[in-house]
């Protein structure tokens, strides 16, 4: 028992740390329904009642003087804090988001097929979250970046116990869950410009269950071709 006292100090303290950071207000901007966009500062991880119930929402000042409000995801499009892009979306048709009718899910790999995470919250609570990288910093570059460490911060306010979700589409209105039986088809697809990362995934190297690495290892040799 006391040699897992520790580890669950760190995880705690990691847990804590990274739960802080969401709740903080961010550099970004955000894309109404409109094709408005405004840029100023966002906070992804909000207290309090949504504006619309059953939707995720956000907040949103212009600067830090100003004073905050609330934006429901039917009001957005998308939005965007520091490195990390999300859109919103609707559950799949055969899927049921925790009874939210709108959520925001993150843009991991912005290719012709796109690659979502999302994390999906049950019983009940609140849906819709991201899951920072631990010790891999969050955000990479592009369109989404922060890579899943397994501590997810539900975004609206609310909470959730389940586990990043992974989804792949054109848009999110063709969206689909990425699973173990299509991962090696779709993942080969969305990255088929890289022939090396191919392999690895035809090989088995990279599976769903590491697909973070996965990502991470895609990013690096397309940055390699602009060095």
């Amino acid at each position: 028992m006391v040699m897992y006292k520790p580890l669950f100090i760190l995880i705690f303290l990691l847990t804590v740390c990274i739960t802080a950071s969401a709740q903080k207000w961010q550099p970004g901007h955000f894309t109404d329904v409109k094709g408005n966009k405004e840029t100023g500062l966002i906070r992804i991880s909000p207290s309090g009642k949504a504006p619309i119930k059953n939707e995720a929402f956000i907040e949103f000042k212009e600067d830090s003087k100003t004073e905050p409000f609330k934006l429901s995801a039917s009001d957005l499009q998308s939005f965007v804090v520091g490195r990390d892009s999300f859109i919103v979306a609707h559950a799949p048709a055969n899927e049921n988001w925790a009874k939210r009718e709108f959520e925001f899910v993150k843009v991991v790999l912005n290719e012709d097929v796109k690659l979502y995470e999302a994390y999906v919250g049950g019983g009940g609570k609140s849906g819709i979250g991201f899951a920072p990288a631990v010790g891999g910093g969050i955000g990479t570059g592009g369109y989404g970046g922060g890579l899943g460490g397994g501590i997810s911060i539900p975004i609206g306010g609310g909470g959730g116990s389940e586990k990043t979700t992974w989804y792949f589409g054109a848009n999110t209105a063709k969206m689909q869950r990425l699973t173990d039986e299509n991962f090696e088809d779709t993942m080969s697809d969305i990255m088929g410009d890289e022939p090396d990362v191919v392999d690895k995934i035809h090989a088995k190297v990279y599976v769903l269950a590491n697909i973070e690495k996965l990502v991470a290892y895609f990013k690096q040799v397309k940055k390699s071709h602009t060095n």
